[in-house]
């Protein structure tokens, strides 16, 4: 996510705990549409999810977890690590991300399609691995993360989490014979300047597959995946929603625009049977500042669903978009419970109703 969004998104993507009280949806308020400005003071209420979000010590990891954990930590450890900061400002250490994740991709036995284009003058590629489906083929689901940093970030958690958990999947649906059809993507320039322009990736991506007549049925966004924190009051929120969500920031979010709902709900209700750890979710309009603020947004504007999957970033985070976003300062243990949970949320997307 880019500097220049930290404030708005610190409202915003609190505001997507929250849906519009059911009178206000009625009368409209322009859902759908891409106005920036956010509808101060209309009346919110808390969107009801199904399930419960998990309360209470957290089990201990069982063995496919660990290796799990292990895994992040080695990925991450190669990608925000050694090659550190990555985008068109530093276009070797850029070539050298994505060289890691085809690498990677093709040790799992995935043929990687590269889609190329130029940004700023310079070449950039969206890269993306596919896992084929069986009687539904024709019905895809996305699950991506941008493999950008923002200038001046190793980019650990913004967005190297995202990244190999992303890895972490493909590792796990490798060789499978789901119903749908499965794209693993990895976006180029997700971050500033390039965030919401023609040039930024997932937006290149997201109309060549709409151009294509291809039926998307779901994209999945990881976005920020690897910070929490069980000390009180380590969650923000603004003062009027205070009492009403949990003050601590040890949850894991889900969030997409009011268009995007059944996918909001789908994924966490799953997500919240399968995985023993806290979650929240909400489903608003997406012209409200902060829920649009990942590659998710792309998909919205060919009108596809799509969510995000995010620990919150600045709304937790104290080295949101700085040289500190290290990856000293990531949850390992936990961030493997959430994609072990995930792994649960794309399968059932895959193969469910």
């Amino acid at each position: 996510m880019a500097r220049t969004r930290f404030l708005r998104f610190t409202l915003g993507l609190c505001l997507a705990l929250v849906t519009v009280s059911a009178a206000e949806a009625q009368r409209g308020l322009g859902l759908g549409k891409r106005n920036r400005r956010s509808p101060q003071g209309l009346p919110m209420k808390p969107i009801e999810m199904p399930g419960e979000s998990y309360r209470g010590p957290l089990p201990e990891l069982t063995a496919a977890q660990r290796t799990l954990r292990d895994q992040l930590k080695s990925d991450l450890t190669r990608l925000a690590g050694v090659i550190g900061e990555r985008n068109l400002r530093n276009p070797e250490n850029y070539a050298a991300a994505a060289l890691f994740l085809e690498k990677s991709l093709g040790e799992m036995g995935y043929d990687v399609e590269r889609q190329e284009y130029r940004a700023g003058g310079q070449a950039c590629v969206n890269l993306s691995a596919t896992v084929a489906g069986g009687d539904r083929a024709d019905q895809i689901v996305v699950v991506g993360a941008h493999y950008d940093s923002l200038s001046g970030t190793p980019g650990a958690n913004d967005n190297g989490t995202g990244v190999v958990a992303t890895l972490a999947l493909a590792r796990m649906f490798a060789g499978q014979k789901p119903a749908r059809t499965l794209r693993l993507v990895f976006f180029a320039n997700e971050e500033s300047p390039y965030f919401q322009t023609s040039q930024m990736g997932s937006l290149v991506y997201a109309k060549a597959c709409r151009a294509k007549y291809e039926n998307i049925v779901a994209m999945l966004s990881l976005e920020t995946i690897g910070y929490y924190s069980d000390e009180k009051n380590s969650q923000q929120y603004p003062t009027p929603l205070r009492a009403a969500y949990p003050s601590t920031g040890n949850f894991i979010a889900f969030v997409g625009n009011t268009e995007s709902k059944e996918l909001v709900t789908r994924s966490i209700g799953v997500f919240r049977k399968q995985a023993k750890f806290p979650s929240e979710g909400g489903a608003v309009p997406g012209n409200i500042d902060g829920i649009g603020w990942s590659d998710h947004w792309a998909f919205w504007q060919v009108n596809y669903p799509a969510i995000m999957v995010t620990d919150t970033a600045p709304f937790r985070y104290p080295h949101y978009h700085q040289p500190s976003d290290t990856i000293d300062k990531i949850d390992y243990e936990r961030m493997a419970r959430v994609v072990s949970g995930l792994e649960s949320v794309v399968s059932d997307l895959l193969n469910g109703h």
